[in-house]
């Protein structure tokens, strides 16, 4: 597999890696993006959706889809978030936020700088949990490891504890980590007046879509169930061959459960 060394200098003084992408010649659907990793001198392959595998490596995350390929996705919806309650007069303070898809804390981390205090986390994969802990101590109130359409009674009372009064889900939506079933679920959680904050690749709301949310959202605003106070086109990070990816964020109220 051809490979083009794109491994950054070690400005930062630790969690530092020698990465690798594919050679820009050569494209791939986002879904098989992939990288090789210099791990205790030796090159080891990392597929961008095998998150466990990214996860357990601190700093990997960061430094692959952030510092090398550009990700703006938790600050981008952070920013719309706030810009909408500024305009409605809601303190961010005022939020109890769950931040579905939760990874490592990242978005929380950003929802934390405009002021959200109540963060509540939900992810499937116990090595997110665990990398939020290590990387971001304190910043969830509480983090459910968990699926969301096959919640027990006991995860249910949990969550339905936190009287969430908005959603976020950045990035995570449309390729099967968090299928629809499970979005509306954690919609539901919410206090109807609640806000959603999610993002997703523009080609999940198109008419060319699989995966379920396109007519889900369409319903959703239709039905009366959603209102989309703005919606904003953005370059979400870049591909491994240097093509920008084209992600929607879309912040709203919810009026009633899906």
């Amino acid at each position: 597999m051809p490979v083009s060394d794109a491994s950054i200098p070690a400005t930062e003084p630790k969690n530092q890696f020698r990465i690798a992408l594919p050679e820009p010649s050569t494209s791939y659907d986002q879904d098989a993006e992939w990288c090789l990793v210099d791990v205790d001198g030796k090159w080891r392959e990392f597929r961008f959706h095998d998150y466990a595998d990214i996860y357990r490596m601190p700093g990997l995350y960061e430094q692959l889809f952030h510092r090398v390929l550009r990700c703006t996705s938790p600050r981008t919806i952070a920013t719309l978030l706030a810009g909408g309650l500024r305009e409605d007069g809601t303190p961010a303070a005022d939020l109890r936020v769950l931040d579905l898809g939760a990874g490592n804390g990242l978005v929380a981390e950003e929802l934390t700088r405009i002021g959200v205090g109540y963060l509540v986390g939900a992810d499937l994969l116990p090595e997110a949990a665990e990398a939020a802990r290590r990387d971001r101590p304190g910043t969830y109130r509480d983090y459910l490891v968990a699926d969301m359409a096959n919640l027990t009674a006991e995860q249910t009372t949990r969550l339905r504890d936190h009287r969430f009064t908005a959603l976020t889900c950045v990035a995570a939506l449309g390729f099967g980590d968090i299928p629809t079933d499970c979005f509306r679920v954690a919609y539901d959680l919410v206090a109807d007046g609640g806000w959603i904050a999610i993002t997703i690749k523009d080609d999940f709301l198109s008419d060319r879509d699989t995966s379920g949310f396109s007519g889900l959202i369409k319903r959703a605003v239709q039905d009366g169930a959603l209102k989309i106070v703005e919606s904003h086109t953005y370059e979400h990070r870049l591909s491994t061959d240097g093509t920008p990816l084209r992600y929607v964020a879309v912040v709203g109220r919810k009026l009633s459960d899906l």
